[in-house]
């Protein structure tokens, strides 16, 4: 039978380890860079709403990376380019620079939306120009999956 004494710990346990979930996740928010918290995080569907109002805007949204295609700008400098998912929808994300991310990334891009651009006789819709794309996973290993 279980003694009153032996309960005590387990209960103070199971209150820490409840603890430790929901500090976490606010921990590894507050280590996201001071550049994100400044601009303010937008969610991608705000953005599509109302793609007007960010029209050449800088943003800050977060989302997994798909469909990742590598390319070179008319300079001939290397470039990329992918699909910004989250569950309430899609960007495309453009930068310059050696690729530093993978399909099924977790990422945080800060860059200027454009609602739509003319490339040649193609216009593109709904595109962050990246200015800086940063991993979840390298901004603290230890705390974020």
């Amino acid at each position: 039978m279980a003694r009153l004494s032996d309960i005590q710990p387990l209960r103070q346990h199971h209150r820490t380890a409840r603890f430790l979930t929901l500090l976490l996740p606010l921990l590894a928010f507050s280590l996201i860079p001071l550049s994100v918290h400044a601009s303010g995080l937008q969610e991608i569907t705000e953005i599509l709403s109302h793609p007007e109002q960010y029209d050449r805007q800088e943003v800050v949204v977060t989302g997994q990376v798909t469909n990742v295609q590598l390319a070179t700008n008319r300079e001939g400098q290397p470039a990329y380019g992918f699909l910004l998912k989250s569950q309430a929808g899609t960007l495309k994300v453009i930068s310059l620079g050696q690729i530093e991310v993978r399909d099924g990334d977790q990422v945080i891009v800060d860059g200027i939306f454009s609602h739509h651009r003319q490339s040649g006789r193609t216009i593109i819709y709904n595109e962050i120009k990246a200015l800086s794309i940063k991993p979840m996973s390298r901004l603290n290993p230890d705390l974020v999956g």
